[in-house]
Parts: structure tokens; C-alpha cells; sequence
């Protein structure tokens, strides 16, 4: 293969290598226990505590177990795209992974673009679980529109927060990623209302919430069972489209400045 060849792939070419890398890294984090157990785990574990457990519980027409089924998978597809790309992408930085992938003929967004479909693929995982858990066990009934909508939004919610761990990666060290992620995705999941019904919380704390990214995706997935707030869905939509812009904005910044500084 001529030198050309390499350094300018074919369409084609370029397609293999982004799907076989977006292949290896939901691989890697699947065969990383200490990733794939808890991301999967935890939301079915407290969807089980706290969901299924009210499967005949209704709250002003409102069945909860459905209600907490949107809840949840809010919080694990927002838990797959933080941690899966904050530490994973923060971890890379910090071993010179990226400047090694980076001098190699494989394109840069090659790289981004399997961090990001690896987060989708887990999120995505996660939701289907939780909804077969719903269905099986707590009195869920979801029509195939529904289904299609909540898989749809997954993918959606999973890129917007993959802008948000991007930017942590850039900003906090690898030894430290883990613990301030959870000191940012914990309470914005509870103060969002991800985890009890935000009615039931304090009504400042419902005042709140708007400020959160997570309560904005959170209501449009409420919205898929008209469960939603009073807002429009075109004000969560904007909210959480210039949130991602956001994020994405500030990443490059840091990023063109870190070059600058190598």
C-alpha cells in the first residue's frame, strides 16, 4: 500500500476504522467489570429498590413505576456517557494514549467518535434492561411508539452528556475523575428528580431544577408518557441543545489552548 494510500483512506477505509474502534472501546469497557457492573447495576439496582417496589402505586393518575422507569434511565444512560468518556478519555490523557493514537494514520475523530458510540451502546443497554424489568415486574405497559421514543432520546441524551464528560476529561486529572464526577452526577440526578418524583421534593428544590440539564432530559422522557412538566418540550429541547453547545464550546477552547501550550 503506497504512503498516499495511508495518509489519505479511501471512504471506505475510513468507515472500517471507525466502526472497528468504536467496536474495541465498548469491548474494553465492557470487559472492564469495574465500568460495565456499576453503570448497568446501579440504575437497575435502585430502579428495583425504589420502582418496582411501587408497581401498584399511582399519585395522582400517575403510575410511579412507569414514572421512576423514566427516571432511571435518565440516570444510567447520564452515568454511561460520564464515566465511560470523563474517565475513560481522562485516563487516556493522562497515559499518552491520545498522542499516540494521534500520530498514527487513524483519524483524531475516529477516536471521539467510538468514546462517544460506546456510551450510546451502554446507555442504550441500560434503558432496554430497565424496560424489561418494568414490563416484567412492575405493571408497565409501554406501547411500541413509546419504546421507539425512550431508545430514540437515549441515544439523543447520551451524546449531549458525552459533551459534558469531554470537558471534564479536559479539565480534572485521572486520578481525580471518578470522584468529581459523582460529586457533579449524584445531585444533579436527585435534585432533578431522577430518583423520587420531583413533586415530592421541597417546593424550592422544584424551583430548582430547571437550572439541571439532567431535569430537562428527564422531563422529555416523561413527556413519552405524559407525565411531563408544564413547560414546552420546545424549551427542554433548547435547553438541552444549548447545553451541549456549551460544553462542546468550552471543550474546544480548552483543547486548541492546550495545544497551543504542548
Amino acid at each position: 500500500m503506497s504512503t498516499a494510500a495511508i495518509l489519505h483512506p479511501t471512504t471506505t477505509n475510513s468507515v472500517r476504522i471507525y466502526r472497528k474502534e468504536a467496536r474495541y472501546e465498548f469491548v474494553k469497557l465492557l470487559r472492564t467489570r469495574s465500568f460495565s457492573l456499576a453503570t448497568i447495576g446501579f440504575p437497575v439496582m435502585f430502579y428495583v429498590l425504589f420502582g418496582i417496589v411501587n408497581k401498584h402505586s399511582y399519585e395522582g393518575g400517575v403510575h410511579i413505576a412507569k414514572y421512576m422507569l423514566a427516571g432511571y434511565a435518565c440516570f444510567g444512560l447520564i452515568g454511561s456517557a460520564l464515566f465511560g468518556i470523563g474517565v475513560g478519555l481522562s485516563s487516556d490523557l493522562a497515559a499518552g494514549w491520545l498522542e499516540l493514537k494521534r500520530s498514527s494514520p487513524m483519524p483524531v475523530a475516529a477516536y471521539l467518535f467510538a468514546k462517544c458510540a460506546a456510551a450510546v451502546a451502554f446507555g442504550l443497554i441500560i434503558v432496554s434492561i430497565l424496560t424489561l424489568i418494568g414490563i416484567s415486574f412492575g405493571d408497565v405497559h409501554l406501547s411500541p411508539s413509546e419504546l421507539f421514543k425512550m431508545l430514540g432520546l437515549t441515544i439523543v441524551g447520551s451524546i449531549c452528556f458525552a459533551s459534558m464528560g469531554l470537558l471534564i476529561a479536559l479539565l480534572v486529572p485521572a486520578n481525580a475523575a471518578p470522584g468529581i464526577i459523582n460529586l457533579i452526577y449524584l445531585p444533579m440526578s436527585y435534585l432533578s428528580g431522577l430518583w423520587v418524583p420531583i413533586q415530592f421534593m421541597p417546593r424550592w428544590l422544584q424551583h430548582f431544577a430547571p437550572v439541571l440539564p439532567t431535569y430537562h432530559l428527564s422531563q422529555l422522557m416523561l413527556s413519552i408518557f405524559h407525565y411531563g412538566d408544564s413547560m414546552s418540550l420546545i424549551t427542554h429541547w433548547n435547553a438541552l441543545i444549548g447545553f451541549t453547545l456549551l460544553m462542546l464550546g468550552i471543550s474546544s477552547l480548552i483543547f486548541h489552548r492546550k495545544e497551543q501550550n504542548a
